[in-house]
């Protein structure tokens, strides 16, 4: 077998190398220090330094989201990856929680009776909850366009969302409708997003609101 050379780096040393190298690389750009943190979480995630161009905030987007935090909300997302991402040792410890419909029997026989796709049902079960609700979206446009929907008719009313959905189909245009509201968001605009982004930006704001970098 071919050697290879490789960094000795302690295990818990790891992550903290990778921001050092994420900086580095950065260079002289500055980001207001609020999102930064957000931003070096997603290229940590992702080793995608166009997140440092494609990510949108909108005013007051993540004292919002760590505000939200704080008083123990629920994070609703649409995928079970997205969900199993985010650190629940951090948002349990502030008494809140992650959910997910999508696995759901009774969303799945109702977005099936209704030739609708379960993202769409998990939206408006999302509007169901009691309590401050982030929305942490990285794979299904058709749950942003709901989601968007329920808010325009004021159905729901979530502290921040979290528009990241991946793919060609649908995306795009799903993100520019989050961007034409106004509702507080932090979106991945164009292709790029997926269920690994939306929970690192759910950790990136859960560790702000934790007072650490990381958990």
């Amino acid at each position: 077998m071919r050697e290879i050379h490789l960094q000795r780096v302690a295990p818990a040393e790891i992550e903290a190398r990778s921001m050092e190298i994420i900086t580095r690389e950065l260079g002289a750009r500055t980001f207001p220090p609020e999102e930064l943190p957000v931003i070096l979480r997603c290229i940590h995630t992702s080793a995608d330094f166009d997140y440092a161009d494609n990510l949108v905030f909108s005013p007051g987007a993540v004292a919002r989201g760590v505000e939200a935090l704080r008083s123990g909300c629920t994070i609703v997302t649409d995928t079970q990856m997205a969900r199993a991402g985010i650190n629940k040792r951090v948002l349990e410890g502030f008494g809140g929680q992650a959910v997910c419909f999508m696995s759901d029997p009774d969303v799945a026989a109702q977005a099936k009776a209704r030739g609708e796709t379960r993202a769409t049902v998990s939206m408006e079960r999302a509007a169901a909850l009691s309590g401050p609700v982030i929305l942490a979206l990285g794979n299904a446009p058709t749950a942003l366009v709901r989601a968007c929907q329920l808010m325009e008719e004021g159905k729901l009313r979530p502290e921040l969302v979290i528009g990241v959905p991946v793919g060609f189909v649908n995306v795009v245009e799903s993100k520019e409708l989050l961007l034409s509201m106004d509702a507080p968001h932090i979106v991945a605009r164009g292709r790029k997003g997926g269920s690994n982004i939306a929970a690192a930006i759910c950790n990136a704001l859960l560790y702000q609101a934790s007072g650490n970098r990381r958990e």
